[in-house]
């Protein structure tokens, strides 16, 4: 296995609110985190550290996480208790209303692989050198693609593609889709803000990362060619390969 992650300003922005999380604690579990924050001056970047730090913090006093349901569980308990301190301290810190962050987590075990995700940084499975999504994004776009309101094409290039319906720290309760990922022959796991996805399309991605190097150079690669295409939003990787696929999962 070989596990990197990397967050990279961009362009334009003049922060990095943007933030990430890996874990190699043990062979057992494994645990890779992408927040996207949002709002006003440094609010965001307070939210997406909110939901990592709290998370993290509570995974490595963890021996086991049990069962799959139990897993599930717990990543809709740990949710929940993000988004409530960051409703919590937006109300004791005028300066920061608004502030929100996206989250999409992939939780690995010698027994199953779950994700979640709220909002729209994403989550994908590596399978024969292709990407193949596993989360659904919350936006506006996405829901009128889902009611046929808009096709994919059109989407793509919508002045609305940004408008999130729903982000930790907007909706309360927060509710948070978890996936079940049943397959023995995946080759890795790939986690992502939109600022790279807006950038690079999965093909692009694709190639860089069937390419030759590090993980740590193709994660490096894909940041660089994320800024020299525009590099208009913060751009932040977890990526995790796995060299030796049989009856890992």
């Amino acid at each position: 296995m070989e596990a990197f992650a990397n967050s990279d300003i961009g362009k334009v922005r003049d922060m990095n609110q943007d933030s990430y999380y890996i874990s190699d604690k043990d062979d057992k579990m494994k645990l890779y985190i992408v927040a996207d924050g949002m709002g006003g001056h440094k609010a965001g970047e307070v939210a997406s550290s909110m939901a990592i730090n709290h998370i993290t913090s509570k995974f490595n006093s963890l021996e086991s996480l049990g069962s799959k349901e139990k897993a599930i569980n717990w990543i809709r308990e740990e949710v929940a208790e993000i988004n409530n301190s960051i409703f919590s301290y937006t109300a004791l810190h005028e300066e920061s209303k608004g502030m929100g962050t996206t989250f999409v987590i992939a939780l690995y075990t010698k027994d199953y692989l779950l994700f979640g995700n709220v909002g729209d940084s994403s989550g994908f499975v590596i399978k024969n050198s292709k990407l193949y999504k596993v989360t659904k994004d919350h936006t506006l776009v996405n829901l009128l693609v889902s009611s046929g309101e808009l096709t994919p094409e059109e989407a793509k290039n919508h002045p609305k593609k940004n408008i999130l319906m729903r982000a930790l720290g907007a909706n309360n309760p927060a509710e948070v889709d978890i996936f079940d990922v049943v397959d023995e022959e995946i080759e890795g796991i790939f986690l992502c803000s939109d600022g790279l996805t807006s950038m690079l399309n999965q093909t692009q991605i694709e190639k860089v990362l069937d390419g030759s190097g590090s993980l740590e150079e193709k994660v490096t690669r894909l940041i660089r060619k994320s800024n020299v295409r525009g590099g208009t939003d913060n751009i932040s990787i977890a990526c995790l390969t796995l060299n030796d696929v049989e009856g890992e999962l």
